[in-house]
């Protein structure tokens, strides 16, 4: 299977940025629940410009992720696995699996309740976290596998950039979107008119990210918008869509997503941290994460073949899908991230913190250890035949 030199690239830089991701969730804790805890917790509470650093971070810098996601998103459907409809629909059947039935298990605990709001945490898959654990399997993983995980997963983040903007959008002003969204119609005119300079587009987009935070809606929906209005052209390196994801790589694997961790895993916890797994809306998450995702992405692949609506790479089999599951049930970062904006009282967001965290840690450690047994008796299965 041939694989682009930008895929390589986008592939190795979520690895890495996975396993920065888990020393700087390791270090935010450690820091949060030492002597100088109250501090650490008070730092990313300092104001600059009226907003807290943390509020600077989750709504300004994640924008920029949201960017890579959906430069990463339109190199797939034109020049990648997404470029071919038969291709597509399995990671996209996969990703509206994993999403769904995560969603309906949090529902059936939490309906008419008021941590129903949280319906959205269970369905997010972190790409850093899910494609790092991947790599510590090494060369026995298949190429099809690794875009089949990075296409449900970018898939699956645009899923959740869909339900942040439809679900967690409370109050509307609606001069401020349509001057966001009218900025978006020039950006996308200057890309009929074939305007590849990115200096045009960068300004349009800051502007139309200031609008839409000030609209209602959540500032990072600006970043997949500005992806999609800026020139694929034929995909070469000249293209003004790879130029800018190449050079946001490096930033957002080792800066954005791990200042993103260490601002929202700074948990302090108390001696009865314990009970925090013992409500509805956090036994929700752990058995969206950790059963929905697995077995959400299984079934809806597995009739979406069965049915002929695509088909299965020749180089990788179900058993393999099962454990690309529970790697889906890596929530982590987007996990957290809706988190943020499905509740608004402490106690709720630090106790489904603490769950997204330890569902995410059990969804990876199963994952990685059926992967390795599935992978490694394939692997055998070939040498004998």
């Amino acid at each position: 299977m041939k694989v682009t030199r930008i895929f390589n690239n986008f592939f190795h830089s979520e690895k890495a940025g996975g396993l920065t991701l888990i020393f700087c969730t390791m270090l935010s804790l450690f820091l949060a629940n030492t002597v100088f805890g109250e501090n650490y917790l008070a730092f990313w509470q300092t104001q600059f410009q009226g907003h807290s650093l943390v509020h600077w971070i989750n709504d300004g810098l994640m924008t920029i992720f949201f960017l890579l996601i959906g430069l990463e998103l339109e190199r797939e459907i034109y020049n990648g696995e997404l470029s071919d409809i038969k291709n597509a629909l399995l990671p996209f059947s996969a990703a509206l699996g994993g999403m769904l039935l995560p969603a309906g298990l949090f529902l059936l605990l939490n309906s008419g309740t008021s941590t129903q709001s949280g319906i959205g945490i269970p369905t997010a898959t972190d790409i850093a976290f899910a494609l790092g654990i991947l790599s510590l399997l090494g060369n026995k993983v298949p190429t099809s596998l690794k875009v089949f995980l990075t296409a449900l997963a970018v898939i699956d983040d645009l899923g959740a950039i869909l339900i942040i903007a439809i679900f967690y959008t409370k109050t509307l002003i609606w001069m401020n979107l349509l001057i966001s969204l009218s900025i978006f119609g020039l950006l996308l005119l200057l890309n009929r008119l074939k305007v590849h300079n990115l200096i045009p587009y960068l300004i349009g987009g800051v502007f139309m990210w200031y609008f839409m935070l000030n609209s209602g809606v959540h500032a990072t929906v600006t970043g997949v918008l500005l992806a999609f209005a800026i020139p694929f052209s034929n995909g070469d390196k000249k293209s003004g869509s790879i130029i800018l994801q190449n050079f946001l790589h490096f930033p957002v694997a080792f800066f954005i997503l791990p200042l993103f961790a260490l601002a929202n895993t700074a948990l302090i916890l108390n001696s009865d941290w314990h009970y925090a797994l013992s409500h509805n809306y956090t036994i929700g998450i752990a058995l969206g994460l950790i059963i929905g995702k697995p077995l959400g992405i299984f079934l809806f692949s597995y009739l979406s073949v069965k049915l002929k609506i695509c088909k299965l790479p020749e180089d990788i089999n179900w058993k393999a899908i099962i454990g690309v599951g529970f790697l889906g049930g890596i929530g982590f970062t987007m996990s957290i991230f809706i988190t943020l904006l499905a509740f608004s009282d402490a106690e709720h967001i630090d106790n489904s913190k603490i769950m997204i965290l330890i569902s995410s840690i059990v969804a990876g450690i199963i994952g990685f250890i059926y992967l390795k047994s599935v992978l490694r008796n394939d692997c055998v299965e070939e040498i004998e035949e």
